[in-house]
């Protein structure tokens, strides 16, 4: 039986639901940007196949873990995939895709500038990149599975060293979506306020884990047990891809290499 940490997010666990909507909407805002020969960086239980695999004209998909990797080789056994600890990007060659998506991946890396890089060296000229990561304005407690996170300034920044041509927007929602958020918001500071020494800011990342996961996962319970349709009935549609990154949950950030 398949373990489901709170950091993935699963399509089968109903309090799961909301995060898995907010992800999924990721890829449905992409589906009419990709084209071509497709890199997913993290590709994860596999969302993006699901939904881009027809709008392109060959798939590989990257994760570290192999036990994904090998899943989902044999649910789609006509898509590539390959096990991989990056960056770099290892035996891919420069020049290669038409377009790059890496959805939640960036928080996760420690050398963000050239994982961006990479990105930029294995698409073809005139491709483009998307990307989406947590916008930190909007981020509830410290997650010890990051890295970091960013304000909508510091990515765009930090795009722009690398990439030339950045369009920055967001994942945002309407009021079912900023509701339940209100209300995640609301219990998750019921239970921070045990935390009087902000050990959560002090602590190794790796001494949070197990319990960031044990909280997180109570969380979406209770959340599911008190707000039963809010959290059920969200889907894709109740999240938006806006203009204004401030303005999202998520930073959206389409990421273009010139034509030579």
């Amino acid at each position: 039986m398949a373990t489901y940490t709170t950091e993935i997010a699963s399509d089968k666990l109903v309090s799961d639901n909301p995060i898995h909507q907010r992800l999924l909407k990721a890829y449905i805002a992409a589906k009419p940007l990709v084209k071509g020969d497709l890199l997913e960086v993290g590709c994860g239980e596999g969302r993006g196949v699901t939904e881009l695999l027809n709008a392109v004209d060959s798939y590989l998909g990257l994760d570290k873990i192999q036990e994904v990797i090998d899943k989902l080789q044999a649910k789609y056994p006509s898509v590539s995939f390959k096990q991989a600890v990056i960056p770099p990007f290892e035996n891919i060659p420069s020049d290669s895709f038409d377009t790059v998506v890496s959805f939640q991946v960036i928080e996760h890396i420690e050398n963000d500038r050239l994982f961006l890089e990479e990105i930029y060296r294995v698409l073809k000229p005139g491709g483009k990149a998307i990307i989406s990561t947590p916008n930190i304005r909007h981020t509830l407690s410290r997650n010890p599975w990051h890295i970091r996170e960013y304000t909508p300034n510091q990515l765009k920044t930090l795009c722009k060293e690398v990439f030339d041509q950045v369009n920055a927007m967001g994942i945002g929602g309407n009021q079912k979506v900023w509701d339940y958020h209100e209300a995640n918001r609301m219990s998750v500071n019921k239970i921070m306020r045990f935390d009087v020494f902000k050990l959560q800011y002090r602590l190794p990342a790796v001494l949070l884990r197990w319990p960031y996961e044990v909280l997180n996962r109570l969380n979406r319970n209770k959340l599911h047990q008190q707000q039963g349709k809010s959290v059920t009935d969200i889907t894709h549609e109740d999240y938006l891809l806006v203009d204004h990154p401030d303005q999202g949950l998520d930073l959206f950030y389409v990421l273009e290499k010139k034509r030579y």
